[in-house]
């Protein structure tokens, strides 16, 4: 059985806010530990039915690249979601949610640019 192997690694201030995150992973295709600002595990309880979540990100993360990783997670959630169930009306209303949380924040982002 072939077996795969993710690690993340943390480096914290004295606050024990990340300062750098890098990821590593067996079946990466691109060799070697990568940087990246902000990482979201999920883990499924199936004892207490219940959701474990590791959200981190750098203290030098904008803001709206953060909105921008959630909208993405969520669109995630929506496909895997209906891979897993096949349930396409779950996976619509997610991405009718992901739709109107990227046209909010485009026009954030346009109205950052003129000054706003």
């Amino acid at each position: 059985m072939k077996q795969s192997e993710i690690n993340f690694k943390i480096q914290l201030d004295d606050n024990n806010i990340p300062e750098q995150i890098s990821w590593s992973a067996t079946d990466n295709p691109n060799e070697g530990i990568e940087e990246t600002k902000a990482i979201l595990v999920a883990t499924w309880d199936p004892y207490h039915k219940g959701t474990l979540t590791l959200p981190l990100w750098t203290k030098d993360m904008e803001v709206v690249d953060m909105k921008r990783f959630f909208i993405e997670i969520m669109g995630t959630v929506g496909d895997a979601a209906l891979q897993a169930t096949g349930d396409s009306e779950f996976a619509l209303e997610v991405e009718q949610v992901c739709k109107k949380l990227s046209q909010n924040l485009k026009k954030e982002i346009t109205a950052a640019s003129q000054g706003q």
